[in-house]
C-alpha cells in the first residue's frame, strides 16, 4: 500500500509541477547511475518542493533525508510511505542528536544495497540563487557507506534545481542532474579519512556550482539576479549560466518596461484578473500566511494549486448551469461549461504574466 501511494504522490507532483511551472527543462537525466548506491545532494531554495521535483523526475524511488520536526502524529503513515527519514539538528535538543546514528546507519545500509538517498549538503534551505558552503554531512555518509560496503558501486549525483521565481507559480523551472562522483576514487590510503571527506565534499561543491545559474554570491552577485526574468529564463540552462557569468543578457523584459512608469496600473490590472479566481486565490493566500518562512510558499502553491483551481473550475459551471435552468445534452453542456471556465483560465494566465512585470 505505500509503494503504491510513494507512486500517485510522485506522478502527481510530475505532472502538478508541469502546471505550476511555465516551462520545466530537465538536464542529465542520463547521468543518473542506473545500478548502484546513489546520493542526489541537490540545493535548497524551495524547501519541501526541492525533494518532490527531484523524486518526481527520475526513474529510480528515493528514500529522503527530512528535518525531524514533521514526523510524529498522524502524518507518520504518510512520512514513511514518502520514504522520508528525519535528521535532527541542535534546535531539536542536543539529545536528540544522537539519534542521527541509527537513522546515518540505515542510510548507509540503503546505499550498500544499491538503492538511493536524497540529502541536501547545504543542511539548510534559503531564499537566494548561490550555492551556500556545503556541511560534510553528505560526503561523509556516501564515504563512510562505500567503506562499509567495499564491493557495492556507491556514487554521489549532483543536483541544480534553479527557479525562474522563488515565490511566483508560472515561472521556469531548470532541473539539472550534473556528472555523478564515484565516491571509491576518493579511498586515498595516503590521506586520512577526514581529508578524503574534505575532499570529497569539494568535489561535490564544485559539480553542484556547475549546474547552478549563479553558483556565487560576490560583488556583481545583486547584478547578476537581475537577469533571472523570464525573457532570459526560457533559454537552455548552458545558454543562460554563460550569459550571466558574462553579463550579456538583459535585466528588464519587455513587460517590466511598459509599467515601469505606471506601477499603480499593473496593480490595478493584477487585482482586476484576479477577480474571476479570487476564491480559490483567497484560499491559498491565507493558507500562506500561515506560514513565517517564506521559502515555503511555493511548496503551499503547488499542493494546494492543482487541486483547489481545478475544483473551482468544476464547480462554478455546474453552479452557473444549474442557476441559468437550461435543459442542454451533454454536447452542448461540455460546450457550456468550456465557455465559462475559458474566461477564469484565461485571466489566471494573464495575472501570473503580470507578476513577473513588477520591479
Amino acid at each position: 500500500m505505500k509503494e503504491v501511494f510513494y507512486n500517485i504522490i510522485k506522478y502527481f507532483f510530475y505532472f502538478a509541477a508541469r502546471l505550476y511551472f511555465k516551462r520545466v527543462k530537465v538536464y542529465g537525466l542520463n547521468n543518473i547511475p542506473k545500478d548502484g548506491g546513489v546520493l542526489f545532494s541537490p540545493n535548497h531554495q524551495g524547501a519541501l518542493l526541492d525533494p518532490l521535483l527531484v523524486g518526481s523526475n527520475i526513474y529510480r524511488p528515493v528514500t529522503s533525508l527530512t528535518r525531524s520536526d514533521v514526523f510524529g502524529g498522524p502524518f507518520q503513515w504518510f512520512m514513511d510511505a514518502l520514504r522520508m527519514l528525519p535528521v535532527y539538528r541542535i534546535r531539536n535538543g542536543y539529545a536528540n542528536l544522537k539519534k542521527n546514528d541509527k537513522i546515518f546507519e540505515k542510510c548507509r545500509e540503503i546505499l550498500g544495497n544499491g538503492e538511493c538517498i536524497m540529502m541536501f549538503s547545504e543542511a539548510a534551505h534559503h531564499n537566494e540563487y548561490f550555492l551556500q558552503r556545503l556541511s560534510k554531512g553528505s560526503s561523509r555518509l556516501a564515504f563512510e557507506a562505500q567503506i562499509e560496503s567495499p564491493e557495492s558501486l556507491i556514487y554521489i549525483v549532483p543536483v541544480g534545481i534553479n527557479y525562474g521565481h522563488h515565490q511566483i507559480a508560472w515561472s521556469d523551472l531548470h532541473l539539472v542532474y550534473g556528472k555523478p562522483i564515484n565516491v571509491k576514487e576518493f579511498l586515498n590510503d595516503n590521506n586520512s579519512d577526514a581529508e578524503n571527506i574534505n575532499l570529497l565534499r569539494e568535489g561535490l561543491e564544485e559539480k553542484m556550482k556547475q549546474c547552478i545559474w549563479i553558483p556565487d554570491k560576490n560583488d556583481q552577485y545583486f547584478e547578476k539576479k537581475k537577469m533571472i526574468i523570464p525573457k532570459n529564463t526560457k533559454l537552455e540552462f548552458n545558454e543562460l549560466k554563460e550569459g550571466i557569468e558574462k553579463g550579456s543578457l538583459k535585466t528588464e523584459g519587455f513587460g517590466q518596461k511598459i509599467f515601469s512608469n505606471n506601477p499603480r496600473l499593473l496593480e490595478i490590472l493584477i487585482l482586476l484578473f484576479s477577480i474571476p479566481n479570487f476564491l480559490p486565490l483567497l484560499v491559498i493566500k491565507n493558507v500562506i500566511s500561515k506560514f513565517r518562512d517564506i521559502v515555503f510558499y511555493s511548496s503551499v502553491k503547488i499542493c494546494l494549486g492543482p487541486i483547489i483551481f481545478m475544483l473551482w473550475w468544476l464547480i462554478v459551471p455546474i453552479i452557473t448551469y444549474t442557476l441559468s435552468g437550461e435543459n442542454l445534452e451533454f454536447g452542448a453542456f461540455i460546450n457550456f461549461c468550456f465557455l465559462v471556465e475559458a474566461p477564469m483560465i484565461i485571466s489566471l494566465y494573464l495575472r501570473q504574466n503580470l507578476l513577473f512585470c513588477r520591479k
